[in-house]
């Protein structure tokens, strides 16, 4: 029996980098896997190429419409929804001084408003169908400020905080859904080569990035997805409300 074979999940920003990883790895260990993202047409891709019990469907996180579609797609196709995985997101470059509005209210509105759709909707369905877990994608940049990441910051540090909010929430009132957040360093997505390879010096970005990985080891999105695959599963139970860095040591040090 797989680790996840009694899950049924949602997984956004599954298309590429860590949703991706993770859902192929959830679909490996039993679990039905609805793959949302964006562009629904590379989500349909990738779960074409996992087979089995994986399907598809394109998500605006931004819409609260788009969510409700989601979530009625996921357990109409999946038979349920258990768990939901919060990976969709974006990076922008830009300082307190030089964020425009329309960056700023961007990067807030994937990475945190529609996070906190997902869970919102999570805890109501899972709450009255046996229980359930939330994973939320923040960042080690939700725990320490770069200069550079104005807005990218502000929004993995909420989605770190709704994590507990939502997890405090759910165990004061006895509502059987778990609720915790992962916190990634420097992992080889496309999300992170494309930032690096719109900066001024790239050669020079790359560097500083490789800096904040132990040396000769460098993050991939399996790793993360294997995290993912822990918390979704029975195996963690009683962690709940908790902020797990997958970072190679780059905060320790």
């Amino acid at each position: 029996m797989g680790r996840c074979e009694n899950k049924t999940i949602l997984v956004t920003g599954a298309a590429s980098g860590i949703g991706a990883a993770a859902s192929r790895l959830l679909a490996g260990e039993g679990a039905k896997v609805m793959l949302a993202d964006v562009d629904g047409d590379a989500a349909g891709k990738i779960a074409g190429e996992i087979g089995g019990s994986a399907a598809s469907t394109a998500i605006d996180v931004t819409s609260q419409v788009s969510w409700n579609e989601a979530v009625a797609t996921t357990i109409d196709v999946l038979g349920g929804w258990n768990v939901l995985v919060n990976c969709a997101g974006i990076l922008r470059r830009g300082t307190i001084e030089d964020t425009p509005y329309d960056m700023w209210h961007d990067v807030i509105d994937v990475n945190l408003t529609g996070t906190w759709r997902g869970c919102r909707l999570a805890v109501e369905h899972m709450g009255q169908h046996g229980g359930g877990g939330i994973i939320n994608m923040s960042s080690v940049s939700g725990m320490i400020g770069d200069s550079e990441l104005c807005a990218y910051d502000a929004s993995k540090g909420g989605v770190r905080l709704l994590t507990k909010s939502i997890a405090h929430y759910c165990t004061e009132n006895e509502i059987g859904v778990r609720c915790n957040s992962i916190h990634p360093g420097v992992i080889q997505t496309p999300m992170v080569r494309n930032y690096i390879a719109e900066a001024e010096d790239p050669e020079t970005e790359q560097m500083h990035w490789d800096s904040f990985s132990p040396p000769g080891i460098k993050g991939m999105a399996e790793d993360v997805g294997n995290l993912i695959l822990f918390l979704a599963g029975d195996e963690s139970r009683h962690i709940n409300g908790t902020e797990l860095v997958i970072d190679g040591g780059a905060l320790a040090s």
